[in-house]
């Protein structure tokens, strides 16, 4: 009896701890796989790694006890798929191999993966005749489409779940099936080579699904709304008399009110959208995203998504273009959009504007920018050119940008930015910067500084973003409200940036830390500043508290580190560009306040904000 016991708590101990770790099967089977096909991006699936909520591509259940879905579009692969691997995962529901270069015929074996219910392997090179796909009970969502199928369609009558149904552009042959399928709301069987009619139970559907076929669409009904009768249709005899006065005339009443009703939702919806068009008062506005030039799909095709190496992302163009997306912001050189694609990977994309060199060069200038790995600098994930549509893909951060934290919500419930996380941003951006610098045998230039391009990473030092762009777009953007005031006196006159603009324009981010005031800003609605200009009208005059962020006046013991970044600030913005400071030792400069704390030096903490020089200008 006891023996028993201590079997079933050692049983139920296991299953505890299996239930914990990494389904060892399915992530055997995976390995297998991605090692025995070949592939052109890096995947971070490692024996060592943990595979549930790592391993990019890969769902596992809510205990994480087997592995639910597969999503590794545009990863490169090209070969076929290697038996008896992705078949073991007994559990799959969701496959998605799609924008490949897989070849071969459908893999027999995937017969064993019981529960698919979403199969994905659009944009391959599959061949041979369709699977029979009466395996699947649960199939909802079938896209074979852009591959060479050939043969005819298989029976599909028992799929009661299927809702969508795509085999487009293939070489299928022979007649269309009779689909009386409850749930069946998309089809397309365009660009094959069948033949005959199409069945009462598909004509509901538009022609285009069939068309690039040997169909004849003679004799066929339009398709209607099934809710709206035709046009032409008699009304019966017992409801075609002619209505008294009492009930035309309540029948007038009422569609004037209903004319009336209508134009003033038309009115509503343009001023909704004229609002969204025009309005940006710090929330973030919805956006879907579609492009304001479509891309074709033989134009997607020859332009698929560039990853670099060490990119864990598992999405393409097609994901990219349909994803749920909000605008972020309006910038120099594009809008930043927040994207979150259907497997919940949150990122930003940047589309850009008047790119003024060809694809050779934009591309040099990617894998430049792609390259850098500094913990201090957005990572760039991806890009994407294209004759109408030039992309980059960022790491979303959900801290927002610097300019959002100092400006945003000045009102009652702000949360204040605190002295200690502003140090930390300038650090980590003078850091960022400094590296930026370096790349390119030292000739590397940003070109864009603000404080909207400055990031909070986990630990929040400033990480810099949209980097690079300066010397691939046709031209720097007229220098209109904010942007303006970060640009150097040069880049106003010479419309070219360089590394001491740079400078320049960190000094202005300086400087925004410090005041809390934006780079341009107006009084009583009329004057515009420049915060260049006050804090050196100020300077001249004296060295007083007017300066800094009423703000940071709560904070005891910090007038000395306040008073030191203000030379430094100084110092960056001065206005020839040949005395102004590199941006290495801007960095050792900004580090060195910080450490004083722990120095020896004697603390001057309890002197006052009126300092008795005024640093070089």
């Amino acid at each position: 009896m006891k023996a028993s016991i201590v079997f079933s708590c050692i049983l139920f101990l296991g299953i505890i701890l299996q239930g914990s770790a990494d389904p060892v099967k399915d992530k055997l089977a995976l390995l297998d796989f991605v090692n025995s096909l070949p592939h052109s991006r890096y995947l971070n699936w490692t024996e060592d790694s943990p595979m549930c909520n790592h391993w990019s591509g890969v769902t596992c259940s809510e205990d994480e006890s087997h592995i639910i879905a597969v999503r590794l579009p545009g990863v490169g692969f090209h070969g076929p798929i290697p038996p008896n691997t992705i078949s073991r995962l007994s559990d799959l529901q969701i496959l998605s191999l799609r924008s490949n270069a897989i070849s071969g015929s459908f893999p027999s074996d995937f017969a064993n993966l019981k529960n698919l219910s979403y199969l994905y392997l659009q944009f391959n090179n599959f061949s041979g005749p369709l699977p029979d796909f009466s395996v699947w009970k649960n199939l909802t969502i079938v896209n074979l489409s852009n591959n060479g199928f050939n043969g005819s369609i298989p029976p599909l009558s028992n799929l009661t779940h299927l809702a969508a149904l795509n085999f487009a552009n293939n070489s299928l042959s022979g007649e269309i099936p009779d689909l009386r399928l409850p749930h069946l709301q998309m089809i397309n069987f365009s660009n094959n080579k069948l033949n005959g009619d199409i069945p009462e139970s598909l004509q509901r559907f538009p022609h285009s699904v069939f068309a690039g076929n040997n169909i004849s669409f003679q004799n066929l009904p339009s398709p209607i709304s099934p809710s709206i009768a035709p046009a032409s249709q008699p009304l019966p005899r017992s409801k075609s008399r002619k209505l008294n006065g009492a009930v035309l005339m309540g029948v007038i009443v009422a569609a004037c009110l209903l004319g009336l009703a209508g134009f003033a939702f038309l009115i509503i919806i343009c001023c909704s959208r004229r609002k969204h068009e025009h309005g940006f008062s710090g929330k973030l506005q919805k956006d879907k995203m579609s492009p304001e030039k479509e891309i074709s799909r033989s134009e997607e095709a020859k332009n698929r998504m560039s990853f670099f190496e060490g990119c864990n992302y598992a999405f393409d163009l097609e994901d990219l273009l349909r994803a749920s997306a909000e605008v972020l912001g309006k910038g120099t050189f594009g809008i930043s959009y927040k994207a979150i694609l259907e497997d919940a990977t949150t990122v930003v994309v940047k589309r850009l504007r008047d790119v003024g060199v060809g694809k050779r060069d934009f591309e040099q200038q990617m894998e430049i920018v792609g390259n850098i790995r500094h913990e201090n600098v957005v990572e760039l994930k991806a890009y994407y050119y294209s004759k109408d549509e030039r992309l980059m893909v960022y790491e979303y951060y959900s801290q927002g940008s610097v300019s959002a934290l100092l400006h945003g919500n000045r009102g009652e419930g702000r949360v204040p930015l605190d002295w200690d996380t502003r140090m930390k941003i300038a650090i980590g951006a003078a850091r960022g910067i400094a590296r930026i610098h370096l790349e390119n045998n030292g000739k590397l230039v940003h070109g864009n500084i603000k404080s909207s391009n400055i990031f909070l990473n986990s630990q929040n030092y400033g990480c810099v973003s949209d980097l690079g762009l300066a010397s691939v777009m046709s031209a720097l953007a007229p220098p209109i409200s904010r942007a303006a005031g970060y640009r150097a006196p040069e880049v106003t006159d010479t419309r070219k940036a360089g590394q001491p603009s740079d400078v320049f324009s960190f000094g202005v981010v300086l400087l925004e830390l410090l005041t809390g005031k934006s780079p341009v800003y107006s009084i009583n609605g009329d004057e515009m500043v420049h915060l260049v200009r006050w804090v050196h009208s100020v300077v001249r005059e004296e060295w007083t508290a007017e300066v800094f962020d009423m703000e940071l006046m709560r904070y005891p013991d910090i007038e000395e580190e306040l008073v030191e970044m203000l030379q430094i600030a100084m110092s960056c913005v001065v206005r020839v560009p040949d005395q102004r400071p590199k941006m290495p030792y801007v960095q050792k400069m900004i580090e060195n306040v910080r450490l004083g704390e722990s120095d020896s030096r004697p603390s001057n903490r309890n002197k006052s904000l009126v300092a008795r020089s005024e640093p070089s200008s």
